[in-house]
């Protein structure tokens, strides 16, 4: 069996291809769990999985069951009767250990932290301007991004409200942009329908609202019209606590706080030559993905470079921020507010008056959320980076993307994971290296959108943690890179290249803290759809908590630019060790049918 490409357009040269054995380490298991022969049994791939850390005990049924769809992956090979089922073979065990379905390296497929804790513990799964297809400046508005995200899990929805035309309906749009407008009433319908499609726990709406108290009137109408019963608000006006994702299953909650800027405010004061300006001249989507993540030193080290040159669009950051002014602009607005509307937040947005750093004070009798600009909070990390943490112990603390990034790319999320923060919010409508590590972050706990955050982001004694101070190594990862397979079946034979077959390396690093990030790679397989790299890595973890298993292949190419092979992103602390098969997805984080790796992963 074989390919055959064109070259030169008269002369065809043909490459032969074929499956790649067993790697060693896979036969070594078989031997020892079969006893040395040529077949393995219930008994030894009981043994096989009970070694290699399989969670639950498996009865005889199970062990039997799962037998049968190791042999059913074979193609071609029919279902046998019981009595004369023949045992697992080497090719067997291997296809086994090669199939993410029966083998994936993830330790839990459900949600297993404890969900008891007040909202304030966990990270959360945030959007951003979550109703925008595409760019920030001149995309469409839609509730087909609102609806994806909250298939893949996003807990948090952002919707931007305005007054349409006639100043007697409520339109979901980027203000003072040329993007067009979709209803409110529109957005709020899908939530319901796909709130809990992929997480049973609670979503949460930011509002951004540029609303007059008649139109927010009709806005808590509508909401308590939609969601009814599983809308979520407080007996009291301040809640001391926030409750918990377990006590708020099912429910959908709100999160605002009522702005100034409407009684001023109008849309699209942006020409459309503006808009070409923004975005650029020829800026590729090869640019988005391709683009490294910069580690979070660097993102503070730029952010206090450039912290008097201040743009346009950051300035539209520090107006966002206006929706956080201090107590006093809030009891002036008190008689423009709806009392129904104002009753039905839950989480309320505030920021004291004073200085950032006064903001981050925390109130004993009443939490609330803080929202910051990336470079806000890069500015205020070195020198605030305890108070960040002690703030986000009891109160929320909202990142989002500055307002240069018109393409809806994003940041290096660990700038606010590090420092507890539990809204890091995302333009989950673009894709890039960026937008992987928050796809892959949020795989733990059974990707329910809420993981609990370690516990070295929670203590106060003997000292609250302190991002700056040096960690020492916890652990060691050792990742080793078998081989891998499935671009055959899932791209068309000339994709990669139109002479021959694909020349596949694998790059495979760590996101996290800046002493643990880094990357490194194996060597390029020349003409094979089944590279064999049989490379082994070693990462030492001084915050494996909070880290990343970072997993890309690419096409080496000569004369161009890479080609993308594939790309995923895994959570350090629920990765099974021993031998998985690891699935890949492509640049928008949609797994591909077949593209996967065989891969080892040992703790030291």
């Amino acid at each position: 069996m074989g390919t055959t490409y064109k070259c030169c357009l008269i002369f065809k040269r043909r490459f032969h291809s074929r499956d790649a054995p067993p790697p060693d380490d896979v036969r070594a298991l078989f031997s020892l769990h079969s006893g040395g022969g040529p077949h393995m049994g219930a008994d030894g791939l009981r043994r096989y999985l009970h070694a290699s850390g399989h969670e639950d005990a498996l009865d005889d049924a199970e062990v039997d069951r799962l037998l049968d769809q190791i042999r059913l992956q074979q193609q071609g090979r029919a279902r046998l009767p019981r009595l004369a089922r023949p045992l697992l073979a080497l090719d067997d065990f291997h296809r086994y250990l090669f199939s993410h379905d029966l083998n994936p390296p993830i330790r839990h497929p459900q949600v297993h932290h404890d969900m008891s804790r007040p909202l304030s513990h966990y990270f959360i799964y945030t959007g951003h301007n979550s109703y925008l297809t595409g760019n920030q400046l001149s995309s469409d508005c839609s509730d087909v991004p609102i609806i994806k995200a909250l298939q893949r899990g996003v807990r948090v929805i952002e919707l931007d409200m305005w007054p349409n035309s006639t100043k007697d309906d409520i339109n979901i749009l980027h203000g003072r942009t040329l993007t067009t407008p979709v209803s409110l009433i529109k957005c709020l319908r899908s939530i319901k329908e796909y709130a809990f499609v992929a997480s049973p726990y609670p979503v949460i709406i930011t509002l951004e609202d540029h609303l007059p108290a008649d139109l927010q009137e009709k806005v808590a109408k509508m909401v308590l019209q939609v969601f009814g019963n599983i809308l979520y608000y407080p007996d009291t006006d301040q809640l001391k606590e926030f409750p918990s994702p377990e006590e708020l299953k099912g429910r959908v909650l709100l999160s605002t706080k009522p702005p100034k800027e409407y009684l001023e405010a109008k849309v699209g004061t942006m020409k459309e030559g503006d808009a070409d300006l923004h975005l650029g001249k020829g800026a590729s989507n090869d640019a988005a993905w391709g683009k490294e993540v910069p580690d979070f030193h660097t993102e503070i080290k730029s952010a206090k470079k450039h912290d008097d040159d201040v743009s346009e669009y950051q300035r539209d950051d520090e107006d966002e921020n206006d929706d956080d002014e201090d107590d006093e602009e809030e009891q002036k607005m008190q008689p423009h507010i709806a009392p129904q509307y104002k009753h039905l937040i839950t989480i309320r947005a505030g920021k004291p008056k004073g200085s950032l750093a006064d903001a981050l004070k925390s109130d004993p009798d009443k939490v609330r959320r803080l929202s910051l600009s990336e470079q806000q909070l890069a500015k205020v990390a070195e020198d605030h980076g305890t108070e960040i943490v002690r703030f986000t112990q009891r109160n929320i603390l909202r990142i989002y993307p500055k307002g240069t990034r018109v393409t809806s790319s994003n940041y290096n999320p660990f700038l606010g994971w590090v420092l507890g923060a539990q809204m890091v919010a995302f333009n989950m409508q673009g894709y890039g290296r960026a937008l992987w590590l928050m796809h892959g972050f949020y795989k733990a706990n059974g990707g329910c959108g809420y993981v609990k955050k370690p516990d070295f982001l929670m203590q106060t004694e003997p000292e609250v943690f302190d991002p700056r101070e040096p960690q020492p190594v916890k652990k060691t990862l050792k990742v080793k890179v078998y081989m891998g397979d499935g671009w055959r079946m899932d791209f068309k034979q000339t994709h990669f290249d139109q002479y021959s077959p694909p020349d596949f390396y694998a790059r495979v690093g760590i996101a996290g803290v800046p002493a643990d990030s880094v990357m490194k790679k194996t060597k390029a397989i020349e003409d094979n759809w089944v590279p064999v790299w049989e490379e082994e890595f070693s990462f030492p973890l001084t915050v494996p908590e909070i880290a990343l298993l970072r997993v890309e292949v690419h096409e080496y190419d000569m004369s161009e630019k890479d080609d993308f092979g594939g790309q995923t992103v895994l959570p350090v602390s629920e990765l099974r060790p021993g031998i998985r098969a690891v699935a890949l997805f492509d640049r928008k984080g949609n797994k591909y049918n077949h593209v996967k790796l065989l891969m080892r992963f040992e703790f030291v």
